[in-house]
C-alpha cells in the first residue's frame, strides 16, 4: 500500500503592517495593490493569503469598508484561502481588533499567544527621507509599544473565534506562550484543531535560528500534542532558508512582504509576492514536496470553506 505523502501548504502575507512603502516601491500599499498582490500569489502556488488593510496611502488600517472591499474583490477573483489579521492598528482595544472577525467571518485569522514588546523602532534609521509623513512617527513609536494580549484578551479572542467558526492561525512570538495555549486547551476554551505559525525575529520576541525553530516544534508537540499543525514566519533576508527548514520538519511555509521585502539575501527587493510563492515552491518542488492546492489546505486546516464567509 502506498503511503500517503503531506504536502505542503503555502501561504502568503501580503502586505502586513509593519514595513512602510518607502522601504520598498513594490510592498502593495493600496487597496487595489493588495487584491493583485493576493490573486497573483494565489495564482503562483499559494493556497493561503494572510491580509491586513491599508489606505490609499500605505498606512496600515482596520476599517470595516476597507476589508471588505479588499475581501470581497479577491473571492470574486479566485478561491484562495483567506486570512485576516487581528493585529489592528496600533493602540486599537481587543475588541476593536478582532470586530473584523465578527463581522466578516473569515475561515482562518490570527490569533496571538500573548503580550509582546513588538518593535521595529529600528527600521526609522534606513528611511532618511520617507514618502510619506506618518511613516516615520508609525515606527518610532514602536520603541514604547507593548503588542498587549492578556489571558482574558486571548479568551476572549478564541471564543470568538469559535462562534464564527473560523480556524485560530496561533502566533507564537516565544517559548512561554507555549504554554499559554496548553492553559486554554486544558481549560476547555480552545475547541478546534491547533494550527501554530511560529514567528521569530521580532525585537522583543524569540531570535530566529536553526536551533530555536526545531526546539520550538519539539516543546510545542511535547506541550499541545504530536497531532498539532505548524508552520513558521521566516524574517527578512532569511525567509527562504527558514521556510524550507520548517518543510523539512514537517510544517507548512509562509512567505509574502509581510514577512520580507527580498528575494534575494544580497539585497534584491522582490518584485511581487507571487515571486516569493514562485521562489519557495520551485524549492520544495527540487526537494520532492507536493504543494496543496486550495481544497487539499482546506482539508488539511479544517477550514469551514470560503461559501460560509460574510463577505
Amino acid at each position: 500500500m502506498e503511503r500517503k505523502i503531506k504536502k505542503v501548504v503555502i501561504s502568503a502575507a501580503i502586505t502586513g503592517g509593519v514595513h512602510t512603502p518607502t522601504m520598498s516601491q513594490y510592498l502593495p500599499k493600496t487597496p487595489d495593490e493588495i487584491i493583485k498582490n493576493a490573486v497573483d500569489a494565489y495564482k503562483a502556488g499559494a493556497a493561503v493569503v494572510h491580509l491586513h488593510a491599508r489606505k490609499d496611502n500605505g498606512e496600515p488600517t482596520a476599517d470595516h469598508k476597507t476589508f471588505e472591499y479588499i475581501l470581497s474583490s479577491i473571492k470574486k477573483e479566485c478561491d484562495v484561502v483567506i486570512g485576516i489579521t487581528t493585529g489592528g492598528a496600533q493602540g486599537m482595544t481587543v475588541e476593536e481588533r478582532f470586530a473584523v472577525i465578527e463581522r466578516f467571518k473569515p475561515e482562518m485569522a490570527s490569533a496571538n499567544g500573548g503580550s509582546i514588546n513588538f518593535c521595529f523602532s529600528k527600521l526609522a534609521d534606513t528611511m532618511p527621507n520617507p514618502e510619506y509623513d506618518w511613516e516615520i512617527p508609525f515606527i518610532s513609536r514602536t520603541y514604547d509599544n507593548v503588542f498587549k494580549n492578556t489571558f482574558k484578551d486571548m479568551e476572549y479572542c478564541i471564543n470568538m473565534m469559535n462562534k464564527c467558526n473560523t480556524m485560530p492561525e496561533y502566533e507564537v512570538f516565544d517559548y512561554g506562550q507555549l504554554s499559554n495555549l496548553a492553559y486554554f486547551k486544558k481549560k476547555g476554551v480552545i475547541t478546534q484543531p491547533i494550527y501554530i505559525q511560529f514567528v521569530p525575529g521580532i525585537m522583543g520576541g524569540m531570535p530566529i535560528s536553526m536551533e530555536g525553530l526545531m526546539f520550538m516544534i519539539d516543546q510545542a508537540k511535547k506541550t499541545l500534542g504530536n497531532d498539532i499543525q505548524f508552520c513558521s514566519v521566516g524574517a527578512g533576508r532569511r525567509m527562504f532558508r527558514t521556510e524550507t527548514f520548517c518543510a523539512l520538519n514537517g510544517g507548512n511555509v509562509r512567505v509574502g512582504l509581510e514577512d520580507g521585502l527580498y528575494i534575494k539575501p544580497n539585497g534584491e527587493l522582490a518584485v511581487d509576492n507571487a515571486a516569493q510563492v514562485t521562489k519557495i515552491k520551485n524549492i520544495l518542488e527540487a526537494l520532492d514536496y507536493e504543494i496543496a492546492n486550495t481544497a487539499e489546505a482546506r482539508e488539511m486546516l479544517h477550514l469551514k470553506g470560503i461559501d460560509k464567509v460574510e463577505f
